[in-house]
């Protein structure tokens, strides 16, 4: 994943630069923040990746800069890192959007599985959104007949159903089908279903 980024925020230096240390060391590549806040002003210049907090800082603590992010509709998975005593805020910080919280002191490897994951789940979201996009655009391109038929096949009704509804043919519902398969570049009928559905719905 060489295009997304741990994101480290933390005040303590010792740490922000371990942590930093340790993911280049693992060919990842890294941006450390002194505060929340910090990052907060850089949030709309962001690169993809994933977020590394601790939970307790001064100016803003992890569960408001989660609620901060939310507010600003920035989605980056998070990774809450707490110390002892902190597990409430470390729930609460869930509640508001993080991924996973770990506690101090904790191992390389755990910390390492927790980013790579983190990541994965920052990747599969971009690439959901991107094709969430696409098929939005080619919703777009449909005639307003195949914008019904459309609705009809994601409630599930049957060509003789939408037939009678629309006041057509069977047959014509199944030109109508074929159709859509082609404009939205659905390799079968359940695929044409499943793209409706991501863009949030046909209508």
């Amino acid at each position: 994943m060489p295009d997304s980024v741990v994101h480290v925020i933390d005040d303590d230096d010792a740490v922000r630069e371990s942590l930093a240390f340790l993911f280049e060391t693992e060919s990842l590549r890294v941006r450390t923040y002194e505060s929340a806040v910090h990052f907060l002003a850089r949030v709309g210049e962001l690169e993809p990746g994933c977020i590394v907090t601790d939970v307790r800082m001064p100016q803003m603590n992890g569960v408001e800069l989660m609620r901060a992010l939310a507010a600003r509709g920035a989605s980056l998975p998070t990774i809450v890192i707490t110390g002892h005593g902190d597990v409430a805020l470390a729930v609460e910080a869930m509640r508001s959007g993080a991924v996973d919280f770990i506690e101090k002191p904790f191992s390389d490897d755990l910390i390492l599985t927790a980013v790579r994951t983190a990541l994965a789940r920052s990747r599969d979201e971009r690439a959901q959104a991107s094709e969430r996009a696409a098929v939005i655009e080619r919703l777009a391109l449909l005639s307003n007949r195949e914008r019904q038929v459309l609705d009809g096949l994601v409630a599930g009704q049957a060509n003789k159903v939408q037939a009678n509804a629309l006041g057509i043919s069977p047959r014509t519902v199944e030109v109508y089908r074929a159709n859509l398969m082609t404009k939205m570049r659905a390799a079968s009928l359940s695929d044409l279903v499943r793209m409706a559905l991501l863009a949030g719905g046909a209508s």
